[in-house]
């Protein structure tokens, strides 16, 4: 399908918020992603991109990040609205396992973009099982949907939001350190339950040997990692 541009925005630096808009009604499960290719000096591209958004017609969310040395971010970043995207799709099956059970889930910069979508989707009609969201970035500044995140918290006891620091600045009085370090506090030494891990492949390898490590059934961790 052809997508087009509705509106994109800065969300932190080098991050923008994209909205799209299909040809018709676009159905997919929260936590799925779409294929994106363009032709780049010749040649077709393509790299996957998580929906940020859960099903709502024909529109939907994506985040990323720019690469400056990357083939598609920057022409991504070039796009003006109404430009159109050629995209295939829904595919993955980073969902929800059903039935859904109490929760964990881990990311680390733009992985947070997959679990906007599956939290959006899932906290408004289940006030029964328990997730927990580890948000880790560098800086404050970088704590993608934050003021979401902490709206859902106020209005869901099911939901906690831990914003996570590996460069604190002086004022920061939250999580610091990398999301590893607070994985066993959020587990909370259950293993009945599930574990979803999302972002650069370093961090989810770690967390997957921790898990590992500590006797945590495998088939009760999800994840999606990339360079």
């Amino acid at each position: 399908m052809k997508a087009k541009l509705l509106e994109a925005r800065e969300i932190a630096p080098s991050v923008r918020h994209f909205v799209f808009e299909a040809p018709e009604d676009f159905g997919y499960v929260p936590g799925q992603f779409v294929s994106c290719t363009a032709d780049i000096e010749g040649s077709p591209i393509t790299r996957a991109y998580s929906m940020a958004s859960p099903p709502s017609g024909r529109c939907f969310d994506l985040c990323l990040n720019l690469v400056v040395e990357g083939h598609l971010s920057p022409y991504l970043f070039d796009l003006e609205p109404g430009d159109e995207l050629q995209m295939s799709g829904p595919y993955g099956a980073f969902i929800f396992r059903q039935p859904v059970e109490d929760s964990v889930l881990v990311a680390s910069g733009t992985g947070v973009a997959p679990f906007r979508a599956m939290l959006h989707d899932r906290l408004s009609g289940d006030d029964i099982h328990q997730f927990t969201l580890i948000h880790g970035v560098r800086y404050e500044r970088g704590l993608l949907y934050r003021d979401e995140f902490e709206e859902l918290a106020r209005d869901h006891p099911n939901f906690r939001y831990w914003p996570t620091l590996s460069r604190p600045g002086a004022a920061w009085q939250g999580r610091t350190g990398h999301v590893q370090a607070h994985l066993d506090e959020a587990l909370g030494g259950r293993r009945d339950i599930n574990v979803f891990i999302c972002g650069l492949k370093a961090m989810v390898d770690d967390v997957r040997s921790i898990l590992k490590a500590e006797g945590f059934d495998r088939k009760r961790v999800t994840y999606e990692k990339y360079d």
